[in-house]
Order: C-alpha cells, then sequence, then structure tokens
C-alpha cells in the first residue's frame, strides 16, 4: 500500500516556494507533510496534500513542473527507538531507503508519520509488513 507524493521542481529564486503555496491554498488544498531540497539552480518540493490528483492539476495549470510518486508512509510510535525499530524492520527486509521526511498530524500525540521513498514501494512494504509494520493508505493520510 503507498500514498501519492507530489514533487514539484521549482527555481532557486526568492518568493518561487510562496507562489506555489499560495496557489494551493488559493484553491483549497492542505498540505498534509513538506520536504524542501535544493541546490544551486532548483529545488525540489516533495509533498503530501489531501487531494493529489487536483493538487496537480492545479499545478500544471498554474505552469509548475509537478510528478507524483508513490512513496511509503507509516506512523512511528513517538517514544526513544520508535523510528529505530521501523527502520529495523526495513534494515531486515534489506530494503535501501532513498529519502524519508516526517510529520505530525491530527490530534494524535503518540505518533509521527514518516514517509519513505524506496526502489520497490509494493515489496518493501509487504517484507515491513512481515515484522508487523503497515504501511498507512492515501485515506489514512487524509484523516489526520
Amino acid at each position: 500500500m503507498s500514498v501519492k507524493q507530489i514533487s514539484v521542481f521549482l527555481e532557486n529564486k526568492p518568493g518561487k516556494l510562496s507562489e506555489m503555496t499560495e496557489l494551493l491554498a488559493a484553491n483549497n488544498i492542505d498540505i498534509r507533510a513538506l520536504s524542501l531540497a535544493e541546490t544551486k539552480d532548483f529545488g525540489i518540493v516533495r509533498m503530501i496534500v489531501d487531494d493529489v490528483y487536483e493538487a496537480v492539476n492545479v499545478l500544471k495549470d498554474g505552469e509548475f513542473i509537478a510528478k507524483l510518486t508513490h512513496v511509503l508512509a507509516y506512523a512511528v510510535p513517538d517514544e526513544p527507538g520508535g523510528l529505530n525499530k521501523l527502520l529495523a524492520a526495513f534494515n531486515a527486509a534489506k530494503v535501501n531507503i532513498e529519502y524519508m521526511y516526517a510529520f505530525l498530524g491530527g490530534e494524535d500525540s503518540k505518533h509521527a508519520y514518516m514517509i519513505f521513498r524506496v526502489s520497490d514501494a509494493d515489496a518493501s512494504a509487504a517484507a515491513v509488513a512481515a515484522n508487523g509494520y503497515k504501511a498507512l493508505s492515501q485515506d489514512d493520510i487524509a484523516k489526520l
């Protein structure tokens, strides 16, 4: 089970990130999680939103370059070693993590939520599930 992440390529110029978020806000799209990586000339915004397809359409209409990617999302207990236990399950399954980022959500203060990009999301989710972890769905994220 995977979640759809939107990756947006932005020029590394003042105001470009704000321009993108303003467009999403004007179209009532809620950003659930966001990560920004940059280089000298451009940045890549990776985000999870409440309405993926509307967001992609709005971004493309606004002349942003947006791409959908499948990622895994997990609830991680908010306790010392919580993340490590999940990473150990990935390690036991010999899953390489390309990148990850976290977010908090909803009224559940007992968990943090982690987004993982791996080379094969479906096989990785199945392997990690064998260690007792269930990947969150798009609907699960929307409810947070």
